[in-house]
């Protein structure tokens, strides 16, 4: 065997690195389809969909469809509005669990359920992006506005992101936050899968929630699975130990990332209604 020398093994390096820059621009131009993952169907179809599972529409001033909403019975509306922001894949009607779950405690009395979707995502037309949900989530928030019955939110893996976003933007506007198997930033995620790539520097949706949460001082309940391979639990802990307002952790033994236990009988409903409620109404600000 001939030994290497040292001119072939520079051009063995910068092979090497070449490859590597290769890769982190292929991983830097397609990031986006590795995180979002949007299933499509036609506004016609969902609103069907949405009848079979007693949804309906939840329009913008426009007329357009930005979500979904648990549809009202009859008497007196439910006291509280919970806004959903749900995970990374599917659309807003894949979690319908949230109205059964929280629209159905109390007979309906205590939670209207709103899932908003997402630009790109089901019916809905919009480019996807960080900027972009932010964008939408304010005015949908603005749809709600003019009803004074407190607003709750709730994010979902990905979703906890625009939950964290909003709730930062208007403190006084969101009464409380629940966040179903969150991260605290989606750099710490990514950094976790790729390791050996400079993800922080390649990403251009940040989704920090750490640092949007500093300036919300409402009622925060983290729910995490502790065999979570997607976003894992130790960033739904990270951000629910920097979290200095009041706050409280449910974790769920032995559960992985899509193990989470949404049947109505799940006793963390009432639980997390509960902690959420049991916090000092704000003040709400104009809109």
């Amino acid at each position: 065997m001939q030994p290497v020398t040292k001119s072939k093994l520079l051009r063995l390096l910068r092979t090497v690195a070449v490859c590597y820059l290769l890769l982190c621009v292929l991983i830097g131009l397609l990031q986006r389809y590795l995180i979002y993952m949007p299933f499509r169907e036609t506004e016609s179809a969902l609103i069907a969909q949405a009848d079979r599972i007693g949804a309906e529409p939840w329009r913008d001033s426009s007329g357009a469809v930005i979500g979904w909403k648990s549809v009202p019975g009859p008497g007196a509306p439910p006291a509280n509005r919970l806004v959903v922001f749900h995970g990374n894949a599917g659309y807003a009607l894949h979690r319908e669990y949230y109205f059964a779950g929280f629209g159905e405690l109390d007979d309906g009395r205590t939670w209207e359920v709103l899932i908003f979707e997402y630009p790109g995502y089901g019916g809905r037309p919009g480019k996807i992006g960080e900027s972009s949900f932010i964008q939408a989530g304010v005015e949908a928030l603005g749809t709600l506005a003019a009803d004074p019955r407190p607003i709750y939110l709730l994010g979902e893996s990905l979703g906890s992101g625009l939950a964290s976003a909003l709730a930062a933007r208007h403190p006084q506007r969101v009464a409380g936050v629940f966040f179903v198997t969150p991260l605290a930033s989606l750099s710490g995620v990514a950094a976790h899968h790729y390791p050996f790539l400079p993800v922080r520097f390649l990403l251009r949706d940040q989704w920090d929630n750490t640092a949007a949460l500093q300036r919300f001082g409402g009622p925060v309940a983290v729910l995490i699975a502790e065999e979570d391979e997607v976003v894992t639990a130790a960033q739904g802990l990270r951000l629910f130990e920097s979290y200095t307002g009041p706050k409280r952790l449910w974790t769920l033994r032995g559960a992985r990332h899509n193990e989470i236990d949404f049947s109505p009988a799940a006793p963390w409903w009432r639980e997390v209604s509960d902690f959420l409620r049991a916090a000092p109404a704000p003040r709400l600000s104009p809109p």
